[in-house]
């Protein structure tokens, strides 16, 4: 896997989040609605024959199902936009393979790897093909959450030329069901050649969760850091369970009956 290489810097994303080692309950089918709206970004596509960021939506149904305590498959499909350049628009799709420390939210440390491969139209991605190495590590200390993940997107051309784009969280929980969190997105170009910092890109979000018993919801709103960044970026993510397996009878309701 990590024979891999070099993805475009900048390139349009349909998920804004980072990952804290949950995953759905074994035969769990979960779907999470993923949509960013950009009302003040850079009015120029990153690449040639791009989606111009500025007033564009992204978005795309993430369908996850939990094969066991400690790995978790997902599809992303389909990824689409509402351009400001091109209208509507489809962008591809998305297999992802998540694997994590059983029970991730009942840990002290936690961590777990996650592994995407992508097919991109080209106005989404100029390399048809590229995946994703997502490790994840973090601490649940009390009320606080911190979480880091360490992204490297690649394009299959190289190890030297793999893309460093981490992401980090702090989240306070105030209960069970809200929290607070202010997360960290950027992306520092490929490897072998840290791009100056008024090119990178570097986001500041500000984020609430909402966790009930059938919907979890997340927002958030993201401010650019640097001129390579969209100045104003937003995001809301809406998941739910769609199928849970019956559960069986106990040992005690059998002998009852």
């Amino acid at each position: 896997m990590l024979l891999l290489s070099e993805a475009s810097a900048f390139a349009q994303t349909d998920e804004i989040q980072v990952y804290d080692a949950e995953i759905a309950e074994t035969g769990v089918l979960n779907l999470m609605v993923h949509n960013n709206y950009t009302p003040d970004g850079l009015t120029q596509p990153r690449f040639p024959g791009g989606l111009v960021p500025n007033h564009t939506l992204n978005g795309v149904p993430e369908w996850a199902y939990g094969v066991t305590n400690w790995f978790e498959q997902g599809l992303y499909l389909p990824l689409y936009s509402e351009s400001s350049n091109l209208g509507p628009v489809l962008n591809g799709f998305k297999v992802r393979e998540l694997f994590v420390v059983p029970h991730a939210a009942e840990q002290i440390f936690f961590y777990g790897i996650n592994f995407e491969f992508s097919y991109n139209a080209k106005h989404w991605d100029p390399d048809t093909h590229s995946s994703e190495i997502r490790p994840i590590m973090g601490l649940h200390l009390g009320k606080f959450d911190l979480i880091v993940n360490p992204i490297f997107d690649n394009s299959w051309k190289g190890f030297k030329n793999l893309d460093f784009a981490p992401s980090a969280r702090i989240a306070y929980n105030l209960s069970n069901t809200w929290a607070v969190a202010v997360e960290e997105y950027a992306d520092f170009g490929v490897i072998q050649n840290f791009l100056p910092t008024n090119q990178q890109s570097q986001q500041l979000f500000a984020v609430v969760d909402y966790k009930g018993d059938v919907y979890n919801i997340e927002a958030g709103l993201g401010f650019g850091l640097t001129s390579a960044s969209d100045r104003l970026v937003a995001k809301i993510m809406v998941s739910r369970d769609l199928y849970t397996p019956p559960k069986k009878p106990s040992d005690s309701s059998a002998k009852i009956k």
